[in-house]
C-alpha cells in the first residue's frame, strides 16, 4: 500500500501515465501505430516520427527548465530560433560548403540572445517576462531583416543532414536531442550547478546572503537557454530546408513552457526535472500527432491540447494529487476487501 502511494506521488508518474494513455489511444485507433520498419537502413514509423518532430522542442524546453527553476521565464526562444536559422542561411547562401561557419553563426546568435536576456534580468534587475518580451518582439523583426522578409532556401547537404539525415538508423535530430539532454543532466546532477539553481529558485535572498554569486548563475542559465534555442533553430531550418524569419519557432516558447510545467517543474522556482521536461515535450508532440491521426479538425487542435494540458496540470497540483491518491487507495482497499471476503466465503 505504501509503495503504491509513494509511486502515485512520484513526480514523473503522471506525465508518464499521460504519455502511455496517448499511445494507447493511438494504438486503439490504428493497430500499426507502434510498428517500426527498416527501409534503406533507416527506421520509419509513428514513434520515430514523434521523436524526430519533438527533438527541437525537447532541446528548447531543457533551457527553459533551468530558467524557470531560477524563478524566471524566457518568451524569446521562438524568436531566437528564427534568428539562428536566418544567420545560418545567410552564411550558407554565400557558400553552401561553409557548414561549420553557419553552425558557429547560429550558435553565436543564440549566445548573444541569451547574454542580452541575462544582462537585463540578472544585472539590470528587469522582470524576466518584460526583458525577454523585448527580444521576442525585436528578435522576430531582426530575423525578418536578415532574411529580407523572404523565405531563404538552404541547399547545403552537410547542413541538411542535421535535420533530415540519419545516423545509426535514427534521425540525426534525435541523436542531437539525446546528446544535449545527457550533457544537461550531467551538468546539473554531477556538478554543484544544479544545487545552486535550486537554491536561487527556493530563496534568492538567502542564496545571495550566504555568498553565492546568484547574478552570475542567473546570467548563465539565460545564456544556456539562448544556446539551446539556437540548436533548435539549426535543426528546424535544416528540417524544412529553409529559413523563415516570420514563422520559424512561432509559439514555440508556449509549447516549451507547457512541456516544462507538464514535466513537474514548479513555476515558482527551485524544483525542476529534466526527465519530466523531456516527457512533457513528448506529450505535446504525441498529442499533436494524435489529434491529427484520429481526425480532429485542425481548428480544434489547440482546444484539445489546452484541455489535456489543463487536466494534467490539475492532477499534478498537490491538493488534486492528494485527493486522487486518496480515492485510488479507497478503491484499491475496497477491491481487496471484497476479494478477501470472497475467499473466506468460499
Amino acid at each position: 500500500m505504501r509503495r503504491i502511494q509513494a509511486l502515485l506521488r512520484h513526480q514523473l508518474i503522471w506525465p508518464a501515465l499521460t504519455l502511455v494513455l496517448l499511445f494507447a489511444l493511438d494504438l486503439a485507433h490504428r493497430a500499426s501505430f507502434l510498428s517500426i520498419t527498416i527501409l534503406d537502413g533507416h527506421l520509419f514509423g509513428a514513434p520515430i516520427d514523434i521523436l524526430n518532430r519533438a527533438a527541437p522542442l525537447v532541446i528548447v524546453s531543457l533551457g527553459m527548465t533551468l530558467v524557470i527553476a531560477t524563478r524566471g521565464i524566457d518568451i524569446s526562444v521562438g524568436a531566437t530560433v528564427a534568428i539562428a536559422g536566418a544567420a545560418a542561411s545567410i552564411v550558407l547562401e554565400a557558400d553552401p560548403s561553409h557548414v561549420g561557419e553557419a553552425l558557429l553563426a547560429a550558435a553565436g546568435v543564440g549566445l548573444l540572445a541569451g547574454m542580452w536576456n541575462g544582462l537585463l534580468v540578472a544585472f539590470v534587475g528587469m522582470q524576466p517576462i518584460i526583458a525577454t518580451l523585448i527580444l521576442m518582439v525585436a528578435g522576430r523583426g531582426i530575423a525578418q531583416l536578415l532574411t529580407g522578409g523572404q523565405i531563404i532556401p538552404i541547399d547545403a547537404p552537410g547542413y541538411l543532414k542535421l535535420g533530415d539525415g540519419y545516423l545509426a538508423t535514427l534521425p540525426c535530430s534525435v541523436w542531437i536531442a539525446i546528446a544535449v539532454t545527457a550533457a544537461s543532466a550531467l551538468l546539473v546532477n554531477r556538478t554543484a550547478l544544479g544545487l545552486f539553481i535550486r537554491s536561487i529558485g527556493v530563496n534568492p535572498v538567502a542564496t545571495r546572503l550566504v555568498g553565492l554569486r546568484s547574478t552570475a548563475i542567473v546570467f548563465s542559465v539565460y545564456v544556456f537557454c539562448g544556446l539551446m534555442a539556437a540548436i533548435a533553430g539549426i535543426i528546424a531550418s535544416s528540417n524544412v530546408r529553409s529559413a523563415d524569419g516570420n514563422n520559424a519557432g512561432l509559439l514555440l516558447e508556449l509549447d516549451a513552457i507547457l512541456a516544462v510545467t507538464l514535466g513537474g517543474t514548479s513555476l515558482l522556482g527551485g524544483r525542476f526535472s529534466l526527465a519530466g521536461t523531456v516527457l512533457g515535450a513528448l506529450i505535446i508532440q504525441t498529442l499533436t500527432y494524435t489529434t491529427y491521426s484520429i481526425g480532429v479538425p485542425p481548428e480544434a487542435t489547440l482546444v484539445v491540447k489546452a484541455i489535456v494540458v489543463v487536466v494534467v496540470s490539475v492532477i499534478q497540483s498537490e491538493a488534486a494529487r492528494a485527493l486522487l491518491v486518496k480515492q485510488l487507495m479507497r478503491i484499491f482497499s475496497s477491491a481487496r476487501s471484497r476479494a478477501t471476503t470472497g475467499m473466506t466465503n468460499s
